[in-house]
């Protein structure tokens, strides 16, 4: 836990930096009126086609119609979004480089690995929660189950021989399935990969039995029948696919796992620049059309106060950091 407790006191070293005074705001005007003059690129620490990747792709479409400078989706995978992260990190506070901020990133890594490059919370500056999804349980449609109750007596009958994939060691979505071996005390072997064009194929295929994803990634494949849904791990059905239990509802009371996304910046990010990106964001994902296509994907769009982001990673930092410490999971 000594991870999550340094993420924690970060944590408290952010919300100092959130009180912004009109002196700050007047000597950063000039940087706010200037920006920008030159390309933006949003990193998204996954492959794409995930619902990172879609909205940032919804960004940079929307922004580049208003700002009229290029806005640049830049893919950059692996190890549960620190390569990316890393990156953002470093870079200049400026407000060209972002990233699609996630609940692996700024909530569960800190207490997963030993060692980061890179601070999750205070190498950041918070501009604005974008969106939340579901994770759903899938399956491969040979291995014969049909519901929750299905897959777990066949687990305990089969002790290790079953796999569960997500898209990268500390993601929401391996943290999805440690929190269901907790609940359940079955026996599953975790088969974590870069992102989800790698691991849908070996699910679809059988080489792997399950696979916790974001309901907008897999929704598709739902529909077209080619892999078998078995619950969503939100306390409540989607609207996206109602027919989709919860894992509550089949007998396990209080699961919930969302995956959430967020838009970040490197730490020091003038305040003027932090609110014009934040007004920026609010006036994309409240258009109808895009909350009419990002609820179809399976995401649910809710902008907010970079102190209402700080409350969240606040609490599923400390709620993430208690199943990482109980599943034993560590990384260098």
């Amino acid at each position: 836990m000594k991870g999550a407790s340094d993420v924690v006191k970060g944590l408290a070293v952010l919300l100092a930096c959130l009180s912004f005074t009109g002196t700050a705001q007047s000597q950063t005007s000039q940087a706010n009126a200037a920006w920008p003059k030159q390309p933006i690129r949003i990193v998204v620490t996954f492959t794409p086609g995930g619902a990172p990747d879609i909205l940032a792709r919804v960004l940079a479409e929307s922004w580049q119609q208003s700002l009229g400078v290029p806005v640049l989706v830049e893919n950059r995978p692996g190890y549960g979004g620190n390569i990316g992260a890393d990156l953002v990190a470093k870079s200049e506070p400026d407000g060209y480089t972002l990233l699609i901020g996630t609940v692996g990133i700024h909530a569960i890594n800190g207490a997963l690995y030993d060692k980061m490059s890179f601070h999750p919370v205070n190498d950041f500056t918070p501009i604005s929660f974008l969106a939340s999804t579901p994770n759903v349980l899938v399956v491969n449609k040979k291995l014969g189950v049909h519901n929750l109750h299905e897959l777990i007596e066949l687990a305990k009958a089969k002790p290790n021989e079953l796999t569960f994939g997500s898209s990268g060691v500390g993601t929401s979505l391996h943290m999805s399935g440690e929190l269901f071996k907790e609940m359940t005390g079955v026996q599953i072997r975790h088969i974590p990969y870069k992102g989800r064009a790698q691991s849908l194929p070996d699910l679809i295929s059988g080489r792997i039995s399950m696979l916790f994803d974001n309901l907008s990634s897999s929704l598709p494949l739902i529909k077209a029948g080619e892999v078998q849904a078995l619950a969503v791990t939100t306390l409540k059905r989607s609207p996206a696919a109602p027919e989709i239990p919860t894992m509550a509802e089949q007998g396990l009371p209080g699961f919930e796992a969302t995956s959430w996304f967020s838009l970040m910046a490197p730490a020091n990010l003038p305040p003027a620049l932090q609110k014009r990106l934040n007004t920026l964001t609010r006036q994309t994902l409240n258009q109808a059309k895009v909350k009419q296509k990002l609820l179809a994907s399976g995401l649910d769009p809710a902008p907010g106060s970079p102190q209402e982001l700080f409350r969240l990673i606040q609490s599923e930092t400390n709620k993430w950091g208690r199943v990482v410490y109980k599943s034993g999971a560590k990384l260098e």
